[in-house]
């Protein structure tokens, strides 16, 4: 997803984002579109609201998604737009499809239509920096979901020149994914990770919670033997999960980083007559079913519609002077799924 090189994604920020352009690239991009467009150092400020027929005011958002193709954006996207609605605010849905140049020619264009905010969903923190730049630049607010910006990742010091965070809380995932193993293999064992595709933050932030419970659990009693990467995809995590068993037969339980690398993890394991359990992570509508069907154990649930509209909801607090003061990270509640409890999570991609 998400600095998600989904959500990573998502969900996961998951089969978003197959190729990314670099950080000096895409600086390079807006430094061009902001010599042909004639740029000043001075601010532009937003469009004004305007007045409807009975006098309440209206305000447009632009929202610069990541790639509305994959089911954890366009849910975000979904819950942006019904917020949106809610709160008589019209919303210019921009689906970058992936492509990060082409995400930054649409934040661009928001800049340019003078909207009244912006919410973006970043492809990747270094590129995104420069974005909210140009937005802070231009005078108009802009927040980000799904993701960070910049070079610091400490969820506690938020890029300065944004309004807000709102994100999954990825290292809280990874240690109620660790507490939910130990509960699925009480007595230890060998484990593997299933990755996404290189490059991605979550490959980081999703495994060093996860390792930490594990490691507390007691010395040695689980020991990670392998990871390897499963692209966010069913196929490949299936296809990483058959490499694994066939050279490691005896693994106890696989963490896969997505629901749909589960899935397809789940299907080597029966294929391979293996009795390890699987955690994955996201909540999908995939991912739920699997687990209702007993193929997968557990996953961490993720709301990407409720990110979605916390966004709009919190960009519109802001240009409406209710949200004041420097940005901070905002998680919503991403509780732990197991056949226990997997009615309590109703999927939203």
């Amino acid at each position: 997803m998400r600095n998600r090189l989904s959500s990573m994604h998502s969900s996961d920020r998951s089969t978003e984002v197959k190729t990314m352009m670099s950080t000096a690239a895409i600086v390079a991009t807006l430094a061009c579109t902001a010599a042909l467009s004639g740029c000043s150092s001075e601010k532009t400020s937003s469009q004004s609201p305007s007045q409807s027929a009975t006098g309440k005011t209206s305000y447009t958002f632009g929202l610069a998604n990541q790639q509305e193709s994959v089911t954890f954006p366009a849910a975000l996207a979904k819950g942006a737009k019904a917020k949106a609605a809610q709160l008589g605010v019209k919303i210019v849905d921009l689906d970058s499809q992936g492509d990060q140049a082409k995400q930054a020619s649409q934040v661009q264009d928001l800049i340019a239509q003078k909207v009244n905010g912006i919410v973006l969903v970043p492809l990747s923190p270094g590129p995104a920096q420069a974005l909210a730049d140009q937005a802070a630049a231009a005078g108009i607010p802009i927040g980000t979901a799904h993701g960070y910006v910049g070079a610091n990742q400490d969820v506690n010091t938020p890029y300065a020149k944004l309004k807000f965070v709102i994100d999954e809380n990825e290292l809280g995932a990874g240690a109620t994914a660790g507490a939910m193993a130990i509960k699925a293999v009480p007595n230890g064992g060998k484990v593997a990770v299933i990755s996404g595709s290189a490059g991605f933050v979550e490959n980081t932030t999703r495994v060093t919670k996860f390792k930490a419970a594990l490691a507390a659990a007691g010395a040695g009693k689980y020991k990670i033997v392998a990871t390897q990467p499963g692209d966010w995809t069913k196929e490949k995590g299936q296809s990483a999960c058959q490499n694994i068993l066939a050279a490691t037969p005896d693994i106890k339980l696989f963490y896969t980083l997505s629901d749909d690398m589960a899935v397809g993890c789940a299907t080597a394991v029966k294929s391979a007559g293996s009795k390890a359990k699987i955690i994955g992570l996201g909540g999908s509508a995939a991912g739920i079913a699997a687990i209702k069907s007993g193929a997968v154990y557990g996953t961490v649930c993720y709301k990407p519609a409720d990110e979605g509209a916390m966004a709009v909801q919190m960009m519109y607090d802001s240009v409406t002077g209710k949200l004041t003061g420097p940005p901070k990270t905002n998680f919503y509640d991403s509780p732990g799924i197991t056949a226990a409890n997997v009615n309590s999570c109703t999927p939203q991609w």
